[in-house]
Order: C-alpha cells, then structure tokens, then sequence
C-alpha cells in the first residue's frame, strides 16, 4: 500500500479502454501474465479469461462488467480495470473515468477507430485522462499501421504520435522497434523515415527550444526527445502509439514498460496523513462478506474497524475488511491510503457514487451512458413476484442508471436499458445469479417534456386542516440541454428558510412526472412567493404542495414533447449510398452533404432513436455487410407535432388535488 509520496510514485491506475472485439480482454490476460500474476493464459473465446469472470461474460465472450485487478512491474504496483467494450455497459465505463489516472485505448489495426472508440476518446479528453493508444491485432489480415496512425490523427487527435515503428504487418508482424531509443537502426528504410518524422514532428510542435533545435539541425538527441514525449503523455498533451498482437503476445512488454513511464502516478494533491478524501465506484456482493464496495482514495487513510463518514449519505459506517481484488482473488490488507484502489466491506448502506470523508479532492463524473429505452419485467411464475423485486432491487444498486420503477399497485416492473444486449444479459444474470426466469417487454424510447410558453402555477394548501402551504412559481422554458434551473424569490419572513428549502428540494421530485409522465426539463422554475401559517403549519406541508403548484402551471404552459437523437457517421460502398440516403429520409434524419472517398461515401447527421431502433439490424443487409456505422447520444430534441407518446402515471396525479392530498397524507404517516 502507498505510505509516503515517494511510494505512491511506484502506483498507477490504469483502465483498459475499447471498441468490443478490439482486443481489450486478451490484452489484459497477456498483461497478467508476462507480470507472473497468473501462470497459464486464459481465452476469452474458451470463457477462461481472468477479468471475463461472471458467468454470462464467459459464455458470451464479451465483457460486461468492469473487472478490477492488479499486478506489479519493475517495482511499480499497477491497478488495472478492464472495462466493457460494447456500448450497453457505458455506465461501467463511465465509472471507471472517474477512478483512473491514466488509460490505454486500444484499436484494431483492421477496422480501426470505431464507434465505441470515437465515444471513449471524448470522455477521455473531457477529463484530460493522459492515454495511450494501442494498435492490436497487427497480424491480422487487412492489418496497417500507418493507415490507422493516419486514421487516428485524423478522428481522434492530431498529438497522436508512434513511438515505435512496426516491424512487417499481417503474417509477417514480428513486433516493434522503440523509436525513442533506437535511432541507428531506423535508417535507410521509407516505413523508418516516414514513422521517425512523425514522432519528430509532434513532439517538437508547442515546444519552441525543441522546434528550434529541429529546424536547425534536421533531427533530435534521443534523450531530449524520450524527456519531452514522457512529460507531454503523463500531462496528457500528446499520445504515444503503440503496436502489437496480443493474442500472440507480441507487444505486451514493451505496452507495459510505456504504462509505467507514460502515464502518471496518482496526483499528489492529497497526502495519506491529510483528511479521508474517496469515491465508491463500484459494488458487488460476496457470498461470505456480503455488500462489498470499490473504493478510489484520493487522500487520507482508512484502516479495519475505522468508522468512516458516508458525505453523500450523511452516515457513518465501519469497516469491517480492506481487501486487495484481483479477479476472483482477494485477500485482506488492513488498510488502504491515498492514490490506490481497494474493496471495503462492511459499508452496508454505501451506492455507486458516495463521496467518503471529504469531497474536496474528488473529481466530478462523466456523463456518457444515458439510457434511452424502458422495458417492462415479467416474471414466469407468480410465486416469484417478491424474489424478483428483491432481485432487480440488488442490481439497480450495482447500476443505479437502471432506475428501477416499481408501481406496486400495478404490480409492474420497469428498468431504463441502454439497448438490447444489456436486456440479453440482464436475462441471464437473474437467472445464473438468482435462480429466476424473466421476459422483457419489446423497448419503448424514454421521452421528456418541457414547458410550452411561460406561465405561473398557484397552491393553497388551506383544507383538510391542520395545514396551511400557499406557493406561487413561474415556469419558464429553458435552452435544449440545460435541465432545471431553480431561483427562490420569496421573502423569509413570510416563508421561513426551511420552508424554502423543502420546496427546492421537492421540485426536482415534482418535475420526474409531467403531464404525459415523463419528465421534464429545460426549465426556469421560480419560486415568487410563499406563505407559512405560525400555528397550522406542518413542516411537510410544502412538501404536498409544491407537485401541485408545479403541476397546475405545467397544466397552463402546456407542455411539449422531446425525444433523443443520436449523431452518427456511415461509410458505405458508394453504390449503396442513395439507397442509404432515401433509408435516412424516411426515419426523419437530418445529415450533411455526403463525402466520397475512394469508392466509398461517408455520411453524418442526426436521427430520432424512436425511428431508427431498428436500423443497425438492418443496416447490414442494406449495405451487403460492407457498411460501417459508428453512433452517440446527441440529446433530445424537439418532436414533431405528430408525435403522440404518454406514460403510465406512478401514484395519484397532483392535478387531482383532493384525492392527491389524501393519497400522499397517507403514504407520509406510513413513512
């Protein structure tokens, strides 16, 4: 464990990043073993592989969850989390942003920079994550370096650079020189020249001593330019390329040499003897230890049997266990101090998220997986009902963007999905994991809703007494993407502070359900006045109130529908194109003048989710399976006005107020 800031120097944490089926999970198992911390290898294809270690991931060969693991290096302890690559799990994903200090992305020296990997790299750089870029599978057929170095300056970033130089591709692939050391050898060959001068060329640009010595004297001592690379990758200002075949485990060691002195150590912002600063990213549960949560500690130390402040929660709970997770391994260390990773059991109350001890040195989230599909559980036998409640209840703690709604007097299910491979899996888990046997409703699209015009909702809360609530709002629309923006203008001494402070809590709550039941946003809502009675007021009376002054003006504004987009980039043979095209149209897509490259065309726009759900199945067959899609979340828009689309309300509907009253009365005394 880290002690001192001269050990935390020799911790890296590291998350593994890609496009499904580019190689991450065969990575890793090769990272694991050239390290000596497993002795046979594992496959992927076999379900063998050491991070693949739920049931499901095993047989499907694709990772679901982010397996946390770790090994040491030439004295260095690496904490690796090898993510999922397919665009279902992006919450997974998302988590592990959070936590990491550095990153390996890795490509296919075939297909390229894919979908997945467009989406990654910007959250990546959205939090200045210093990131290493693998090219794997060079001994595939079809495979070229210098066409994917080219394609990644081209669609990720322009301070790509090899630093090594591939030697042969395809059947031929026998591994990389180290452009950094090894400049003798590089000469008299084009591939050299062309790979060298690249590498030259970027290091160099921003850097005028550097620029300068290159102008003048064509070329760069090593040393110089292995210093400015080092520094310029763990800063995150330039990202080194580099080559291999994992399956092979040609160019495992030297991509582990280039984690240790390309990507930095943990910030040294917080110290081990400073105040208890972390984030809980992730939870299992464990057979024998029961709830179990992933902690990243930024500052501080936390020993067994401390009990430790739950900021999020407000809570205090103890540790009964520190425990080092690799794979399906663990073992009890006692302790975990800033910069390192560690799963801590006996935190029974602790979700994805949760700040520890002090929120002052954690870094904020990265919104990426937004799900935009609900589905519907049935459950095959009606002596299950309460099982699968209890069920789906422990996975929306595992994910929280599942958001479970549980309309207990429908005796309906409803969870939020990002598409239909996570339904496939969600499938098998309650059935491996729990024993039970579920169908999913077909998907419906999420929609939402935002205020028509401006306009003012009004409450007196008076009768049945003992009550007296009276609230006055304006709601304004809001610009597309800008969520609630809330003000109080009411006078403390007509409504108290607390009072005040209740209806600002409650009016996110009030706004989950608009007047089609979905939600709203994009709004101003401003309370402008309130009014508190000295004798009849009871302290959860604004909390009745506020849903219907904010229903009664979203019933005067009127309400719009607004539904999700995604952007997305198509290359397609050109013959295939108009046909493509005309496909677009139909759906209601919007796009730019399509590029012709070669005798391919490449075309770029937005699309409704709602019309387009489909169309990745068919997107094949329309294209004769030479089509390449690459798709992400644009934001929600607004829909045409022949678009019709309500949802089931939960409980009662503010606007009815008198059964609305007796119906929270009662479920606030049960509470």
């Amino acid at each position: 464990m880290v002690h001192n800031s001269g050990e935390r120097g020799r911790i890296r944490n590291i998350g593994i990043f890609a496009h499904v089926d580019a190689g991450k999970t065969t990575t890793t198992e090769q990272i694991l073993f050239h390290s000596g911390r497993i002795r046979a290898l594992g496959s992927v294809d076999d379900g063998t592989a050491q991070t693949d270690w739920m049931e499901v991931e095993r047989a499907r060969g694709i990772s679901v969850r982010a397996a946390a693991t770790r090994y040491t290096w030439r004295d260095v302890t690496v904490n690796v989390i090898d993510t999922p690559g397919h665009v279902d799990f992006l919450s997974e994903v998302e988590r592990s942003l959070r936590v990491m200090d550095g990153a390996v992305l890795i490509l296919s020296a075939v297909e390229g920079v894919q979908a997945q990997t467009e989406v990654i790299w910007h959250a990546l750089r959205e939090r200045g994550i210093p990131t290493l870029l693998y090219v794997n599978k060079m001994d595939r057929v079809g495979a070229d370096a210098w066409r994917t170095v080219l394609q990644i300056r081209r669609l990720l970033s322009g301070m790509a650079t090899p630093v090594q130089l591939p030697v042969g591709a395809e059947d031929s692939f026998a591994g990389s020189r180290d452009l950094l050391t090894d400049q003798a050898s590089m000469e008299g060959s084009a591939d050299a020249e062309r790979f060298e001068q690249l590498l030259v060329e970027t290091a160099a640009e921003h850097d005028e001593a550097l620029l300068l010595q290159y102008m003048e004297s064509g070329e760069l001592p090593r040393e110089e330019l292995r210093a400015a690379i080092a520094e310029r990758a763990c800063r995150g200002e330039l990202f080194p390329v580099l080559f291999g075949a994992s399956n092979k485990g040609i160019g495992t060691q030297p991509l582990m040499d280039a984690m240790t002195k390309l990507l930095p150590p943990p910030p040294a912002d917080g110290t081990t003897d400073g105040p208890v600063s972390g984030v809980v990213f992730r939870i299992e549960r464990d057979p024998a230890m029961g709830r179990v949560a992933y902690v990243r500690l930024y500052s501080g130390t936390v020993r067994n049997r401390d009990s430790v402040r739950n900021v999020t929660q407000e809570i205090d709970e103890k540790v009964t266990q520190i425990r080092k997770i690799d794979g399906q391994r663990s073992e009890d260390v006692g302790m975990l101090a800033a910069g390192d990773i560690a799963a801590v059991c006996g935190w029974n109350q602790a979700r994805i998220g949760d700040i520890i001890g002090s929120a002052a040195y954690v870094p904020g989230e990265t919104r990426m997986a937004v799900p935009l599909l609900t589905v519907q559980v049935r459950w095959r036998n009606e002596a299950e009902y309460t099982a699968v409640v209890a069920a789906l209840h422990e996975l929306a703690d595992e994910d929280p963007l599942l958001d479970l709604q549980w309309l207990q007097e429908q005796r309906e299910l409803h969870l939020k999905v990002m598409g239909p491979i996570q339904v496939e899996v969600l499938t098998h888990v309650l059935s491996s994991r729990f024993g039970l046997a579920v169908d999913f409703g077909a998907p419906s699209v999420i929609y939402k809703e935002t205020p028509a015009q401006s306009g003012e909702g009004f409450i007196a809360y008076t009768m049945p007494k003992p009550c007296w609530a009276i609230l006055r709002f304006r709601i304004e629309p809001g610009e597309l993407g800008s969520g609630l923006v809330y003000a109080s203008l009411a006078r403390p001494e007509r409504l108290l502070e607390s009072y005040q402070n209740e209806v600002a809590r409650r009016v996110p709550e009030a706004l989950q359900q608009g007047m089609f039941g979905w939600e709203v946003t994009d709004l101003k809502v401003t309370l402008l006045e309130g009014e508190h009675h000295v004798w009849h007021t009871h302290p959860l009376d604004f909390a009745v109130a506020t849903p219907m002054g904010i229903m009664d003006g979203l019933a005067r504004t009127g309400v719009k529908l607004l539904e999700p987009m995604v952007r997305f980039r198509l290359s397609v043979p050109e013959e295939t194109g108009g046909k493509i095209m005309n496909e677009l149209v139909q759906m209601r897509g919007q796009f730019d003048t399509p590029e012709v490259r070669g005798e391919r065309m490449e075309i770029e726009g937005i699309l409704p989710v709602a019309t387009s759900l489909d169309f990745p199945a068919r997107f094949g067959s329309l294209t004769k399976g030479r089509g390449v899609m690459s798709t992400f979340f644009a934001g929600y828009q607004e829909s045409p006005p022949d678009v019709q689309a309500e949802r089931t309300r939960t409980g009662v509907n503010p606007l009815d107020q008198s059964k609305y009253i007796l119906y929270v009365r009662k479920a606030l005394a049960q509470s």
